[in-house]
């Protein structure tokens, strides 16, 4: 499999057409909440913040709530004039009378119990339900799936029918489409291949109660759980980039885990090019990227010979363009 021969262009601006009523752009993470609201001018009054994960279920909601209220202060909108909410959010959801909430493991405390150390007794955490109180255009997808959207309209994946955008994170998410439809599910949860099972590895416990899940294993709040001589995914990346020999045996195995995931992903659904993003990934891509290309090259080459793994078009703004593709 060949790097991709095409340079990485300039993302676009978010910005709306001249007279287009404001919207607000929410992207919700495992570890923090983005906020930004976008007119003709552009993205105005950007406001992040760590992820609510105490008090009440509905916490992450009056706070996602309280953020668009001082975005809109920030950028001199009244709030009564946003025409819609678009909500690219980590997963997966369960929807309650028709309205998603979230079962996200990095953020509801009961799924995987005290092993995970968080600091509440959510099964769910309520989402639409308070948004669609106060707002009367509400739009929540999986955060894979929206970023997917916001790609191939303006990123990496343009004019491609068969690709996937990964996040390697918190999490690990994927948003699909084949033969130009982006796939859903049942709940909107389709694309959780960061929830497959790869390892029996019993230090390896997910925060949705799996243990040895591709998550469990690669995310980047797992390692410095796997690897407490490491303060976070960032230093044993440093490390191995510099060359200390425990550092690169550490990274090669993660490289192994989400490189097979992949691999299975384009086996599967027969894809041409997958984009990568995420904080763990982004940063450095460099070193990454070609450690994730080689688990699949040279492999069932029917199926792998001219799919191309390339950095997300859109770079570290792709949950900002995510949550406007949903409502632009």
């Amino acid at each position: 499999m060949n790097a991709p021969s095409f340079p990485q262009a300039m993302p676009p601006e978010l910005r709306l057409a001249q007279g287009a009523a404001p919207v607000a752009c929410v992207d919700i993470g495992g570890t923090k909440v983005a906020v930004n609201m976008v007119d003709h001018r552009g993205a105005l009054g950007r406001r992040v913040e760590p992820t609510a994960k105490q008090g009440a279920p509905d916490a992450l909601a009056r706070q996602v709530l309280g953020m668009i209220g001082a975005s809109c202060e920030a950028a001199h909108i009244d709030a009564r004039d946003i025409a819609a909410v678009g909500v690219a959010s980590c997963g997966p959801f369960v929807l309650n009378q028709g309205l998603v909430e979230l079962a996200s493991p990095n953020i509801c405390g009961a799924l995987a119990g005290s092993g995970r150390g968080l600091p509440n007794d959510w099964t769910t955490a309520v989402l639409e339900a308070p948004l669609r109180e106060v707002f009367a255009r509400v739009r929540v997808e999986n955060d894979g799936i929206a970023a997917l959207q916001a790609e191939r309209r303006w990123g990496a994946l343009q004019g491609l029918d068969h690709c996937a955008y990964v996040t390697w994170s918190t999490g690990v998410g994927v948003g699909l489409c084949v033969d130009g439809r982006v796939l859903r599910g049942k709940n909107g949860n389709a694309g959780h291949a960061g929830h497959m099972f790869v390892s029996d590895n019993l230090d390896a416990l997910c925060g949705c109660g799996n243990i040895g899940d591709v998550e469990a294993l690669v995310a980047g709040n797992a390692l410095p759980r796997r690897f407490p001589a490491w303060l976070d995914a960032a230093s044993v990346l440093i490390a191995a980039k510099a060359g200390e020999t425990g550092a690169i045996a550490i990274i090669d195995e993660i490289c192994r885990v989400m490189g097979r995931m992949l691999y299975n992903l384009v086996v599967t659904l027969d894809l041409q090019r997958i984009s990568l993003g995420g904080s763990v990934f982004w940063h450095h891509r460099d070193y990454l990227l070609p450690r994730l290309q080689a688990q699949l090259k040279g492999r069932l080459p029917a199926l792998t010979d001219g799919c191309t793994l390339v950095p997300a078009g859109l770079g570290e703004r792709v949950g900002d363009f995510a949550a406007l593709a949903l409502v632009a």
